[in-house]
């Protein structure tokens, strides 16, 4: 009888260790407003558990965290700067989870060669972390096969834009340990075209962007594989001809999906609208486009050769007068959207999670569902804006609002 009681208490002891590894999530799923009841295991979710509608449970809404495939830094971590350091990297990562951010494709923009080749080194460093590695699934290099012309450079620094070089290209890659999963280059350039193709037949995603391509070369570039248009709007002259123009040839393409700054700065709400009106919640993603600034106190900031102005709501180069960048989280663009194109919650989080994790084929993010990644934020909307309360990464509690 005793070692009967001996084996029944270690059964015991068991049973609850295992339900002590499981949790337990309740909240409105953002999907329909629904209570329901999450069930996470080993970084997963294992069951989805609808519950009675009358239950009472506060007005927190469960999703998919977010995934920015375009941001520049965060909280003083220039990802492109020349103090980078994979101390930093996780920095910038563990901030990123509080804004609800739990993967994100850090951006190296135009620069020297040879700086773009460290950050891309550091970057694959910091990758190797397994607490920060998971929420960093590529890398995002924006130029410097950019259009030279002012405006459609925008930020870019002239002296750094160049021509397509494939060996070149190659040796980034080698740097990023082939983690550059995608680039934002102009189709206009010379060799451009075979230079897309490569990148395509390499598993590298293009994007075009910061661009003055006609018709006829966006057509080019997309037969060549570009799949995407970066930031929309934005990365384009002030003044542009009504007809001939990069904007009507990529609205209108249907084999391109396009990512925009919703922020609330960087489009019009009309622009918003028209945009997504075309597109629609199946062909548009939202992208922060965030500077390192973003999370800091406004003030004048100067970074490399220039001075940055730091506004509470976006980034500018006071000189030159135009913007630089954007000085918040994707979870900005998520309430802002909703009020400039009444879209719904859903339709929200599908362009801000959902929707880049199917194109970039991350099979186990963008959804609330058994067997996904329990990457999974817990909000309210508060005047139209996201306010995180939690987030998990991997099913870790990663942010708690206090």
């Amino acid at each position: 009888m005793e070692s009967r009681s001996i084996y029944l208490s270690l059964a015991l002891i068991f049973t609850l260790s295992m339900i002590s590894n499981a949790q337990q999530i309740e909240g409105l799923l953002y999907s329909d407003g629904n209570p329901v009841s999450l069930s996470l295991d080993k970084g997963k979710i294992t069951k989805v558990f609808p519950l009675k509608k009358d239950v009472k449970i506060s007005k927190t809404y469960i999703a998919p965290g977010l995934i920015d495939i375009q941001i520049n830094g965060y909280v003083g971590i220039d990802f492109s700067g020349p103090d980078l350091t994979v101390a930093g990297v996780k920095k910038a990562t563990k901030a990123l989870w509080k804004a609800g951010v739990t993967s994100y494709y850090p951006t190296v923009i135009t620069s020297d060669i040879e700086r773009i080749k460290t950050n891309f080194a550091i970057l694959a460093k910091a990758t190797e972390d397994p607490e920060i590695g998971p929420s960093i699934p590529g890398f995002h290099l924006e130029g410097p096969y950019i259009s030279p012309i002012a405006g459609f450079r925008g930020a870019h620094l002239e002296k750094y834009i160049k021509a397509p070089d494939w060996a070149e290209f190659q040796k980034l890659q080698k740097a990023a340990n082939g983690g550059i999963k995608l680039i934002t280059l102009a189709p206009e350039l010379e060799g451009a075209i075979p230079f897309i193709r490569k990148l395509v037949e390499s598993g590298v995603t293009v994007s075009l962007g910061h661009h003055n391509g006609s018709a006829e070369e966006v057509a080019l570039a997309v037969e060549a594989g570009a799949k995407l248009s970066t930031h929309l709007g934005n990365g384009c002259a002030n003044e542009i001809n009504r007809h001939n123009n990069p904007l009507w040839p990529q609205l209108s393409n249907d084999a391109l999906t396009i990512s925009i700054i919703a922020d609330g700065f960087h489009l019009t709400r009309e622009e918003v609208r028209t945009f997504y009106k075309t597109k629609g919640a199946d062909k548009t993603i939202l992208v922060s486009d965030a500077l390192d600034l973003a999370g800091l106190p406004p003030g004048e900031y100067t970074r490399g050769e220039r001075t940055l102005l730091l506004t509470t709501n976006v980034v500018k180069l006071p000189k030159e007068n135009v913007l630089a960048g954007a000085a918040s989280p994707i979870s900005k663009c998520v309430g802002k959207i909703m009020e400039y194109t009444e879209c719904s919650l859903k339709e929200a989080i599908q362009m801000a999670s959902t929707n880049p994790a199917e194109f970039f084929a991350l099979k186990d993010l963008g959804a609330i569902e058994p067997g996904k990644r329990a990457d999974i934020i817990l909000f309210t909307m508060e005047d139209n804006e996201m306010v995180i309360e939690r987030t998990y990464v991997k099913g870790h509690l990663s942010f708690i609002r206090k």
